[in-house]
């Protein structure tokens, strides 16, 4: 690691770190780290940012606990824009942190994003949560019985909240965990969602990962996806093959049923094949027509709606000319 001039210290009684240039090849993937980092559109624009203004943010890591180089708390997708853009060296702040105090950070870093994923959500606020309940617990064990319990306060770094001074001193803000919530509470109100809601988020964790896959490209509802991830692990790869076989997604009234045939021991293919092929309320036979095979005869600047208003019109007058020539025949 090549150090800067201006070091950077805390304004709090924070352990000091530093900030200064960390070579690509010494930096390690946070272990388990739930967010994807995907080669996309979006982290296109983020390394032609890079490669004209450079990385305005540092990473944030901490010493690699598991071997040599530093591993990343925030920062993955500037590291993997940076590499792509052929940067071999990367700005970070290098803080000292326990593991679940670098899980909170990394997550919150994280969590402040646009768009993510349920299944980024799901594990995200799993970890979080586990991580939440160990400090909760340390925090018992160690508070003297005489003295308020949880005076340690809890630091959470997040890379939107490091104010970075023209003389290098970093501050970083001081948050302290949401006293007389249960952990489950406090991570509601700290992400605005609901209790109940992050826990169907973390329920998708038992999802198999063809069916978790289902969720992020919304072919399958949170809610139904909830009900079958109380289905055992061979009963969701049954009903993931007759998912793909039949052309056909549960809704939230299927999904219970397949929850309480498991639950009852009752669960078996013919079953998931039975329940799937019941006909919904809203379900109508439909004809699928590639667009390739027909966009070559419409007009370029046709939308959608005239397309197929232009099919029904012809449909009309095809059935029209076939009714005709059935009356002449009778004759």
């Amino acid at each position: 690691m090549v150090k800067k001039k201006a070091m950077c210290s805390l304004q709090t009684d924070v352990p000091g770190a530093d900030i200064g240039m960390i070579k690509i090849r010494e930096l390690h993937d946070f272990k388990e780290h739930p967010f994807k980092v995907e080669r996309n559109q979006e982290l296109f624009e983020l390394r032609r940012s890079i490669q004209q203004e450079g990385i305005l943010v540092p990473l944030l890591v901490r010493k690699n606990p598991d071997g040599e180089g530093f591993e990343i708390i925030a920062g993955h997708r500037r590291k993997e824009a940076a590499l792509w853009a052929g940067i071999k060296e990367v700005p970070a702040i290098i803080c000292s942190m326990d593991d679940d105090q670098a899980v909170i950070a990394m997550i919150d870093s994280n969590l402040q994003r646009e768009k993510i994923l349920p299944s980024e959500k799901a594990f995200a606020y799993k970890m979080r949560l586990q991580a939440m309940n160990r400090q909760g617990k340390r925090k018992e064990l160690s508070s003297d019985p005489l003295e308020p319990k949880c005076i340690e306060k809890m630091v959470e770094i997040s890379l939107l909240e490091a104010d970075i001074s023209e003389n290098g001193k970093v501050n970083i803000k001081k948050t302290d965990s949401a006293a007389g919530y249960r952990s489950n509470e406090q991570l509601a109100r700290m992400v605005g969602e609901s209790v109940t809601q992050i826990k169907r988020y973390i329920r998708l964790t038992k999802l198999i990962p063809k069916i978790l896959d289902m969720v992020d490209r919304e072919l399958l509802a949170i809610r139904s996806a909830v009900e079958i991830s109380f289905l055992t692990e061979e009963e969701q790869y049954e009903l993931h093959a007759v998912m793909e076989l039949e052309q056909c997604i549960p809704n939230i009234s299927q999904a219970n049923r397949l929850k309480r045939m498991s639950q009852q021991k009752q669960l078996d293919m013919d079953m998931i094949y039975d329940i799937l092929q019941e006909l919904k309320p809203n379900q109508r036979e439909q004809v699928k027509i590639p667009f390739d095979r027909i966009g070559k005869y419409f007009p370029p600047d046709y939308t959608p709606a005239q397309q197929a208003d232009l099919i029904e019109k012809l449909l009309k007058g095809w059935a029209h000319q076939n009714k005709k020539k059935d009356v002449q025949q009778e004759i």
